[in-house]
């Protein structure tokens, strides 16, 4: 039953109520502020905030941004420090659970107290104009959301903008299931186990070091009795992890998120370099990003933030323009813990009594009243981590970088907002502790770079491959692996880099952690063959490479559907004419990928508990080939009656008239691939249509440097031709449905387009003539 069903019948009547909005030119006196403070906005509604200092700064990015996406940033807090079932009820109740066990608001709140005092500053303005805002609005101007919910958002804190952080470390930092994926999959022959955990392909960009031979798997040493019902319990804890994440638009999908790229000037028309980001992350609206302009008479920087974190992520200065996509490294560590009668765990010095602590959680209890009843929930907590699974017994404890209160994300984006050159931006990484990125860079006096920067675990034994017993100090962390051995380049003699969450290193780099979980090379070999050309490239030759559609697996599979000649006369037509491309009319597109899905099922099948997605990344390439023997499902001779009996079945699927229909002149791909942005409040009847965004067509794939709806923003840009660069975001800047700024970059967005994104002063004043103005009260 829709939670909201009930709620919406009693509130439809707010799609009538006018958004609220400040008119240009508006002088509004703040309390808050010493100086006066101009604010511009675009015809994209993209705010450009000058002040006189930083704390009127970033005091007014707090205003203006609570402005824009007030809900969103109250649902983001809420979901870092599980509070969401106080406004959903019970069907989120599992969700808080989650994580309330991380106790990411008690680590905000230790991880604000370690900032220096100038920074606690920052976070202290920006609070301030978030409240500020939120202290103008009445019952009839609150955003819509909190009409629809019947609630008043609570004052900002410094530390939610710290606990939004958490937000990102989860979605781009959780890999213990892998852990216990490893263990069960050890039960299959040495040869498969190997296959199946092999990161190394003739498709690979390996920026750092080189591949040796027959390098050795680390960490298989340990307790590998995984049963079924751990995996369950995993898959339902990955289940609620997606839900959560998914719903604010942080979700990466096996940790698989972005395309980046750096280009020197030797290798461009205009002879200066190119810096080229689209960070992929799960679609929603209003999606994550909120493009800022922020300038004092001694910073200017312009980019995009998360909404209720001030400053800028991803973005340039006047001196250096920074990307980033995620590496994906191993920085969890499971533990199985022995537990006694007297409920004490075993230790390597003895038994001990592990730490709890009782976790208040308010539920909703009438989706047509704000009242809330309150559940307690207990969290265990071992010297190894907090306890995350249990089954017959036995409890397997979770250590994670980002519980760590020394590791935060805000003090690095600080200082690289100020970086000039490139060992003030080495110098800033240093203080990284978010999930492990892969940053690039460039500057205006065209050095180009690279730095694959977070803290990164170092065990007492192992690489955390797999669990360890609780009970011993194998798995002990006794350090992170050094900032000046982490990967980089700068200024290489290719003149380019790039980075696709690809495994970055080679296997002679001896912390095997760093790439164990890296994603399948495919966007990563495209985007490398598209632009390691001779050729001098352009800005439009880099959008055109973010937008390719081209599938390398798919192509190859097309290739041998053709070459064995066992496929349907009608699949072999279309496959032999097939450009590879994943094109919104390609009916090849869609039999490709159903028949590469078909091959891999029936591999998995027969080799349980190896997943599906595991066998289709890492085996189902190679194996149709070579012809692989020892991959080939049992009942098929070779892998012509694979392909045969997987044509049948899959024309059979797609022409039931719950998919694609009967006439194959409809299986195109654009009727399976298309845009889609939910707002959590979409599916609520009545008032859920004001937040609804229309699927479109849309070409790309998950193989391919397009994604499609997963592509959160595109940013080009040319260092000393700040003005040139391009940055557009999927929907619009507003969180709004009512504002002509919700979705007012879409229609540019999904046609591949891009938009420019002025910044000197002069460019700025001829794009947003009008200016409010916010004066000392």
């Amino acid at each position: 039953m829709n939670r909201y069903s009930p709620l919406a019948l009693v509130f439809g009547l707010l799609l009538l109520v006018p958004a609220f909005a400040q008119t240009a030119g508006t002088v509004t006196p703040l309390s808050g502020i010493k100086n006066r403070v101009e604010v511009r906005r675009d015809d994209r509604g993209i705010p450009y905030i000058e002040a006189a200092s930083e704390p009127d700064l970033y005091y007014v990015q707090g205003y203006v941004t609570a402005s824009d996406r007030l809900w969103q940033m109250d649902l983001l807090r809420r979901v870092a420090r599980g509070e969401t079932a106080e406004i959903f009820g019970n069907a989120a109740l599992e969700e808080d659970k989650r994580w309330r066990r991380f106790g990411f608001s008690q680590i905000a709140d230790l991880s604000l107290e370690q900032l220096p005092p100038d920074m606690r500053a920052g976070l202290e303005s920006y609070a301030r104009g978030v409240n500020t805002y939120i202290a103008t609005l009445d019952a009839k101007s609150l955003p819509v959301e909190f009409q629809i919910l019947q609630y008043r958002p609570r004052d900002w804190t410094p530390s939610d903008s710290i606990v939004v952080g958490k937000i990102l470390a989860d979605a781009l930092s959780t890999t213990w299931r892998g852990d216990l994926l490893r263990a069960s999959i050890h039960t299959l022959s040495a040869e498969k186990f190997a296959d199946l955990t092999n990161q190394v392909t003739p498709y690979d960009v390996v920026l750092f070091g080189k591949d040796v031979p027959k390098r050795t798997v680390a960490g298989l040493s340990g307790p590998y009795a995984v049963t079924p019902e751990i995996m369950r319990l995993a898959d339902r804890e990955e289940q609620l992890r997606a839900e959560s994440l998914a719903r604010v638009g942080l979700y990466a999908e096996d940790l698989a998120a972005s395309n980046n790229w750096v280009i020197s000037g030797k290798r461009t028309a205009d002879g200066k370099a190119i810096l080229a980001n689209d960070p992929h992350l799960a679609p929603t609206a209003p999606g994550i990003w909120y493009l800022t302009h922020l300038s004092t008479p001694i910073l200017r920087i312009s980019g995009v933030t998360v909404p209720g974190v001030p400053g800028i992520i991803l973005g340039h200065n006047e001196h250096i323009v920074w990307g980033a996509t995620n590496v994906g490294p191993d920085v969890q560590d499971l533990y199985i813990e022995t537990f006694n009668d007297q409920g004490e765990y075993k230790t390597p010095t003895g038994w001990q009594k592990p730490v709890t602590r009782t976790e208040v959680i308010k539920v909703r209890t009438s989706p047509t009243k704000p009242d809330t009843s309150n559940i307690e929930y207990q969290v265990t907590e071992t010297r190894n981590g907090v306890i995350i699974l249990e089954e017959a017994g036995k409890k397997y404890a979770l250590k994670w970088t980002a519980r760590d209160p020394k590791n935060n994300e805000f003090e690095s984006f600080h200082f690289m907002n100020r970086a000039k050159n490139w060992d003030e931006f080495k110098s800033a990484l240093r203080t990284y502790g978010g999930a492990t990125q892969n940053f690039i860079y460039a500057d205006v006096k065209g050095n180009i770079g690279w730095y694959a920067a977070g803290r990164i675990p170092l065990r007492k034994t192992g690489d955390g491959a797999l669990p360890y017993d609780g009970s011993t100090a194998d798995g002990d962390w006794v350090g992170f692996i050094p900032f000046a051995e982490l990967p980089s380049l700068y200024n290489p003699p290719s003149g380019f880099i790039m980075t696709a969450n690809q495994r970055i290193v080679g296997t002679d780099y001896k912390y095997g952690g760093l790439f164990r979980d890296a994603a399948p090379p495919w966007r990563a070999r495209r985007l490398f063959d598209l632009l390691s050309t001779d050729r001098k490239l352009s800005l439009d030759d880099v959008n055109n490479a973010q937008n390719d559609s081209y599938n390398i697996p798919l192509a190859n599979l097309a290739r041998e559907i053709v070459k064995l000649g066992t496929a349907s006369s009608e699949t072999t037509a279309v496959m032999k004419a097939w450009d590879g491309r994943m094109a919104p009319d390609s009916q090849a597109a869609v039999l490709a990928n159903e028949i590469r899905n078909c091959i891999a099922n029936k591999m998995a099948e027969v080799n349980k508990p190896a997943p599906m997605s595991l066998v289709r990344e890492r085996v189902t390439d190679w194996a149709v080939t070579e012809q692989s023997a020892r991959w080939l499902p049992h009942g098929f001779a070779n892998y012509g009656e694979l392909i045969r009996a997987c044509d049948e079945s899959s024309r059979a699927s797609l022409s039931d008239l719950k998919r694609l229909g009967p006439d194959p002149k409809d299986w195109v791909w654009g009727k399976q691939f298309q845009s889609r942005f939910p707002h959590p409040l979409a599916s609520a009847p009545f008032v859920g249509a004001q937040f609804a965004i229309k699927p479109v067509p849309i070409p790309g794939s998950g193989q391919s440097p397009n994604v499609g709806s997963g592509v959160s923003m595109r940013f080009i840009a040319v260092p000393g031709n700040w003005d040139a660069t391009r940055h557009l975001i999927p929907l619009g800047q507003s969180g709004d449905p009512r504002s002509k700024h919700f979705r007012d970059q879409f229609d540019l967005w999904s046609k591949g387009g891009t938009a420019i994104f002025p910044f000197s002063k002069a460019a700025v004043a001829k794009a947003a003539p009008n200016v409010l103005v916010f004066t000392p009260r």
